[in-house]
């Protein structure tokens, strides 16, 4: 999986690829249009974070690149890839249990805290991707 050189792209499925954890200096991106919103990216190899209308969607410390990158009603799937391990914070519902599966195994169970932040860490190795997959329990 290679890096996203445009920063942000829309892919054929409907969903949208972000991040270029190669980068050496910060680079941003913003007032990208998907399905009606507006998307913002924060991208280098410190980190990558992405913003929807304003507001917090997905970090990453060390950057990341992520490509098929989906939320539902019940949780967020994508794959991301990166050089180093990383540590993953992403949007969800408030004070909400979600089951966290990694490469299609499940690595635990974790709640939200009052603002809807979920965490967790994976192990990345550069130009493996790993897909991540985080469900409502």
């Amino acid at each position: 999986m290679p890096v996203i050189e445009e920063l942000i792209r829309t892919e054929e499925d409907g969903t949208i690829s972000f991040g270029n954890y190669e980068l050496g200096a910060k680079s941003k991106l913003q007032d990208f249009e998907h399905h009606g919103d507006l998307y913002k990216v924060k991208t280098f190899y410190e980190i990558t974070k992405l913003e929807r209308n304003g507001m917090f969607v997905y970090e990453s410390v060390p950057g990341t690149a992520v490509e098929h990158f989906m939320v539902s009603d019940d949780g967020v799937e994508f794959l991301v890839e990166g050089n180093k391990d990383a540590q993953l914070t992403v949007q969800l519902a408030e004070d909400t249990e979600y089951e966290v599966f990694v490469e299609g195994e499940a690595a635990g169970s974790v709640r939200t805290n009052m603002s809807g932040k979920l965490s967790a860490s994976v192990e990345l190795n550069e130009g493996t991707p790993v897909s991540v997959k985080i469900n409502r329990k």
